[in-house]
């Protein structure tokens, strides 16, 4: 499979990143399949993918027009079968369980074309993980988006020892297709490159509240007023989900027995218990559409509100 051969993309996912690499596949003229397990999360694609397409159009990237070509293009499909048929690539973005990950696509192994090439957008765990499990090794490797996928247009291409070199050209080629830049990582690592650094931060910040050290607010008012940046590690939290927060922190809890991503996996785990899953929700560490962090004042004199500020529930 050459890049310039992509026609159809299958995404199986229906979570934020599986939607915005669909739209972002489908606003570059590519025929998309998302596929979910669970029926709710294809029930309320259409009204999720139709928000996300509002940012790229209010900043001029496509029109409205092209946004509505782009979201027709888009099929919701249920049955896994119908789901694979003719599709060219595969893109995986189910919770980052290895196991779980390895059953999906060996699922799809049996039921997409021979020629389709499979990649997974996990961002803490490497493809040999579950590599063999895909039924196809050879046709695999991690292909890894940053969110929102249209702005964060930089993606990872992780190979592992087995895929081949030209799946790993054809890879890259599919990245600039859509818009984004490849980074080709020479080996295996955890974390990929931004997500790397990302991480560590996201440990310290979940470290510092969990442990009672400093409230959400004032981690991100420090990160704020020193980086000059509008939005802290728990403001951008809220943007990845804390739904997925909790499943990467507790699954290397679980992996390595670390007691503090153990209490950091518990901090989360009391907005995930609550539904306050973040932007998605309405309500995470901060409330939306007017999250605390985005008023004036807040860097210098701190949130108006302990409960909106994301206190701990």
């Amino acid at each position: 499979m050459r890049a310039d051969e992509v026609r159809r993309v299958l995404v199986i996912g229906g979570g934020t990143m599986g939607l915005q690499i669909g739209l972002q596949a489908a606003t570059h003229g590519l025929d998309v399949v998302l596929h979910d397990a669970d029926p709710a999360a294809l029930e309320g694609a259409e009204r999720r993918l139709r928000g996300y397409g509002e940012a790229p159009v209010a900043a001029g990237t496509i029109s409205a027009d092209a946004l509505e070509h782009a979201l027709a293009r888009i099929e919701r499909i249920a049955d896994p079968a119908a789901a694979a048929a003719d599709v060219d690539l595969v893109s995986e973005s189910v919770p980052e369980d290895p196991v779980l990950k390895g059953r999906v696509l060996g699922q799809f192994h049996e039921l997409c074309p021979e020629r389709a090439v499979f990649t997974t957008n996990t961002s803490t765990l490497v493809p040999s993980m579950f590599a063999e499990a895909t039924g196809r090794p050879d046709r695999f490797a991690a292909l890894h988006f940053h969110t929102p996928v249209w702005l964060c247009n930089v993606v990872d291409v992780m190979p592992h020892p087995g895929t081949s070199a030209e799946t790993t050209e054809c890879l890259m080629g599919f990245a600039r297709r859509i818009g984004q830049i490849p980074i080709r990582l020479r080996r295996e690592s955890f974390g990929y490159v931004f997500n790397a650094l990302y991480n560590a931060m996201n440990r310290e910040a979940l470290t510092l509240a969990a442990n009672g050290m400093a409230s959400v607010q004032d981690v991100d008012r420090a990160w704020m007023g020193i980086m000059k940046m509008p939005i802290g590690p728990f403001g951008m939290l809220d943007g990845v989900g804390l739904d997925t927060v909790w499943h990467i922190t507790d699954y290397w809890a679980r992996q390595t027995g670390d007691p503090q991503l153990r209490a950091n996996a518990e901090f989360v785990r009391t907005y995930v218990d609550r539904g306050r899953l973040g932007v998605k929700t309405g309500q995470g560490f901060y409330r939306y559409p007017d999250p605390a962090y985005q008023a004036p004042g807040f860097v210098e004199s701190g949130p108006g509100s302990a409960e909106d500020a994301g206190q701990r529930p």
